[in-house]
C-alpha cells in the first residue's frame, strides 16, 4: 500500500476511518525527511494493513501547528483515535520496525482507561475552587 496524502480536509476522516494510522510530519526541503522517505515507503509496503499517511507541512501548516510539530521529520502512530507515539527525527528501518512492533502490542482497551481516567482527573480538578 502507498502511503496517503494528509490534509486539513480528509485529516479528520482518514485518521478517525482506520484503527492504525503511522503519519509522517515532512518537507521537501528537509534532508532527514527526505532520507526517511524510502525507509517510511519500505514499512508501508511491508505493513499493508496498516495505514501510512504523510502530511507536508510546507503546504498543510495549519495541521503542523495543531500538533505542535516542531522539527520535521515528525513520526506520529495514532491507533483508535489516540496519539500513541510521536517523535522527531528520521529513524533507521529497525528502530522504525520496533516502533511499529511495540505499537502493535499495545493494549488498547488500558490506553483508552488510562486516557478515560487522566481527563476525569483534568476535569476534577477544573472543577474543585480553591486549590
Amino acid at each position: 500500500m502507498s502511503t496517503i496524502e494528509l490534509t486539513k480536509d480528509n485529516f479528520d476522516e482518514v485518521v478517525s476511518g482506520n484503527d492504525f494510522v503511522l503519519i509522517d510530519f515532512w518537507a521537501s526541503w528537509c534532508g532527514p525527511c527526505r532520507q526517511f522517505g524510502p525507509v517510511y515507503e519500505a514499512a508501508s509496503e511491508r505493513h499493508q494493513d496498516l495505514v501510512f499517511a504523510k502530511v507536508d507541512t510546507e503546504a498543510q501548516q495549519e495541521l503542523a501547528a495543531a500538533f505542535e510539530i516542531r522539527s520535521i521529520p515528525t513520526l506520529m502512530i495514532v491507533r483508535e483515535n489516540v496519539a500513541i507515539f510521536a517523535q522527531p527525527g528520521a529513524l533507521p528501518e529497525a528502530a522504525l520496525e520496533d516502533v511499529i512492533g511495540q505499537a502493535r502490542k499495545l493494549d488498547m482497551d488500558e490506553v483508552h482507561k488510562s486516557v478515560a481516567a487522566q481527563q476525569a482527573g483534568q476535569t476534577g480538578q477544573a472543577e474543585q475552587p480553591g486549590e
